[in-house]
C-alpha cells in the first residue's frame, strides 16, 4: 500500500514544483513555455501511473500525449515569432500598445 502512494505522490509533487516554476520566474517566455511542458509532462505521468493501478484503456493518455506535442509545437512557434519580432524574449521588453 505505500508503494501505492509513493507512486501516486511522486508525479503530483512534480506537478507542484512545476507549478511553482510557472508562477515563479516570469522574466522570459522560454522559461515559461518550459515550465509548462514540464507540468504536461507531470500530468501525463499521473495519468499513466493512475491508468495502470486502475487497470484502464491507455488510448486517452495517447490522445493526452499528441495535444501536449501540439501544444508545445504552439509555444515554439510562437517563441520563434516573439523572438523575429521584438529581438529577444524578456517579458520587460514587451508593450501592450504595441502590435
Amino acid at each position: 500500500m505505500a508503494i501505492l502512494s509513493l507512486s501516486y505522490f511522486i508525479p503530483v509533487f512534480s506537478l507542484f514544483c512545476g507549478l511553482t516554476a510557472f508562477v515563479g520566474g516570469r522574466k522570459h517566455l522560454l522559461n515559461t513555455l518550459l515550465s509548462l511542458e514540464y507540468i504536461m509532462l507531470s500530468i501525463f505521468w499521473f495519468m499513466v501511473v493512475a491508468l495502470v493501478n486502475l487497470g484502464g484503456d491507455s488510448y486517452f493518455v495517447l490522445f493526452f500525449l499528441t495535444l501536449a506535442a501540439c501544444e508545445g509545437a504552439l509555444g515554439l512557434a510562437l517563441l520563434v515569432s516573439v523572438v523575429r519580432t521584438h529581438g529577444n524574449d524578456n517579458f520587460s521588453s514587451f508593450s501592450v500598445l504595441q502590435c
